[in-house]
């Protein structure tokens, strides 16, 4: 079925099914650990409809939550990027709306990350900013930022993230991203960073903060599983 594999990833078969996932080293900060399956021998009913199972009436798994159902309900195949499953898997009702609306994200949002956007940014105590790319770089781990200078955030080490905003035109009630207020750790150091990012007249730059809000709640679930 594959006749290759991209380069830092390799396949592994787990009880749920075929994963990609990074080869000897750190996976996104956006995937969650695979879930511990319900033990057969506790499971007697379905934990939705709650049929008794037998011969006819089999279990299966939901592979995000590991509760177990009946065939009914859990049906639904559906990607799961967040457990790096190659193919569609079994999902129960609840837990396939949640994935289904999570593609979103990895469809059209994270790619916005990728490709970055031009900001004002000003780091630590600085009073001067500077125009600068901000991407996430390929692999999920760190935000890139390049300008006259260059330095690098790692994306697990953001402990909060404020998105600011601007109203929409005077008196509206709406609002629009006009910066981010990051702050990070820095590896081997207890201090934390901050790292401010206001937009420019890049156009990107609005998509670019709306799509990584979406990023820092998942990295928020992921720490909070």
């Amino acid at each position: 079925m594959f006749s290759s594999v991209p380069p830092g990833k390799k396949l592994v078969r787990s009880w749920s099914g075929l994963r990609m996932v990074a080869d000897g080293g750190m996976n996104s900060p956006f995937c969650l650990e695979e879930p511990q399956w319900v033990p057969d021998k506790e499971c007697h009913r379905c934990m939705q409809c709650d049929i008794k199972f037998d011969f006819m009436k089999r279990k299966h798994h939901c592979r995000r939550c590991g509760r177990c159902f009946c065939d009914k309900c859990c049906s639904k195949k559906v990607a799961l990027a967040r457990m790096c499953f190659v193919d569609p898997v079994r999902h129960c009702a609840e837990c396939s709306l949640v994935s289904q609306k999570e593609m979103d994200f990895f469809d059209k949002q994270l790619k916005v990350l990728i490709a970055g956007a031009t900001f004002n940014v000003t780091p630590g105590d600085s009073e001067k900013p500077e125009i600068m790319t901000c991407r996430l770089t390929s692999h999920h781990l760190y935000l890139w930022l390049d300008g006259e200078t260059h330095f690098e955030v790692m994306v697990s080490r953001i402990s909060s993230m404020q998105i600011l905003t601007d109203a929409a035109s005077p008196g509206a009630e709406s609002s629009r991203p006009s910066g981010i207020l990051i702050h990070y750790k820095l590896v081997a150091r207890v201090d934390t960073q901050q790292l401010r990012m206001d937009v420019t007249e890049d156009k990107k730059g609005p998509a670019w903060l709306a799509a990584m809000y979406k990023a820092a709640k998942m990295m928020k679930e992921s720490g909070d599983q």
